[in-house]
């Protein structure tokens, strides 16, 4: 089955030469050029990704991801952010309210096709295996995460590093290496937005942010999770 890629972004030129790789990469293309036909598409067809710029003439991109990820028949669609800003702050915020990577313009189509198949990657189901740590549960066919019986919202990115870590119990990962390991080689040199993304996951599945029971950071090294 086709994967349907959806490119928004004011720039008409930038959106007809994106639509054109990914079509000969082999996808199908939707195209939007404002936040609310973006949303309208999103809500009523079946779209696999989202290539979102930041700024758009009636809202920006992240009020359109703060809106994707509060809903739930949309909140594992997922998002690569496409912007002309580059700041860390900006990559951070945008990483916190759940993108999936950030891509900064100018930027080579042949490397926003490449990750956007490293994300679609992160979102295959995988063999079916239950992983079991303490009353924290993952089911890597459904892509279910439990705890206590109480079902866990995460995002692709959050879900690919927590199997990571749920895999490889008591190891201590650098922050590196568990970029390298759950989200592909792209990442290695915007370290800072793992921590990002370990905040967000601590806020969903540890009784106590200040004193975490499941993923415990490892000062001066990275972050493993207790088994």
């Amino acid at each position: 089955m086709s994967q349907t890629i959806l490119i928004v972004d004011d720039d008409r030129d930038i959106v007809r030469a994106l639509a054109g790789y990914f079509e000969q990469a082999g996808f199908v293309t939707r195209t939007a050029y404002d936040g609310a036909t973006a949303l309208t598409i999103i809500r009523a067809e079946a779209i696999t990704l989202v290539v979102l710029d930041l700024m758009l003439p009636d809202r920006d991109g992240w009020e359109i991801t703060r809106t994707i990820r509060a809903d739930r028949r949309l909140e594992q669609l997922p998002i690569i952010m496409l912007t002309a800003r580059v700041g860390d702050s900006d990559k951070l915020l945008g990483l916190e309210l759940g993108a999936d990577d950030y891509i900064t313009k100018p930027f080579n189509p042949h490397e926003v096709i490449a990750r956007t198949r490293t994300v679609l990657r992160r979102v295959q189901p995988q063999a079916s295996h239950i992983i079991q740590i303490g009353e924290l549960i993952m089911d890597t066919d459904s892509r279910r995460v439990t705890l206590d019986s109480q079902f866990i919202d995460l995002t692709p990115t959050e879900y690919a590093i927590l199997k990571t870590l749920m895999q490889n119990p008591n190891y201590v990962f650098s922050r590196s290496e568990l970029i390298t390991r759950s989200l592909g080689h792209e990442y290695e040199s915007i370290e800072r937005t793992l921590d990002s993304h370990i905040r967000n996951l601590r806020k969903k599945i540890e009784p106590d942010t200040s004193q975490p029971r499941y993923i415990q950071t490892v000062y001066g090294v990275g972050y493993k999770i207790e088994a």
